[in-house]
């Protein structure tokens, strides 16, 4: 593993320092590992759905149609 030092503004510590405090995680190294890797499965996930976009055929319905049934697909979008 290699070392990497970082600066965060007094904010963020406090932010980063209440997340360990909770228990959430062991320290700011942990918290922050567990970002890094959420951010490549967010990456990982948009990208395929790029790749997917790409390659689907082009469709008549209106925009707001097609957003309401991938919607419905899929219940982790709805928000």
């Amino acid at each position: 593993m290699t070392d990497m030092t970082i600066s965060v503004s007094p904010a963020l510590k406090q932010w980063i320092d209440e997340r360990v405090a909770l228990g959430q995680y062991a320290d700011a190294a942990e918290y922050m590992h567990d970002l890094l890797r959420r951010d490549q499965a967010d990456t990982s996930w948009l990208r395929a759905r790029i790749e997917e976009g790409l390659a689907s055929p082009i469709i008549d319905a209106e925009p707001e149609d097609v957003l309401d049934a991938i919607m419905a697909e899929d219940p982790d979008l709805r928000g």
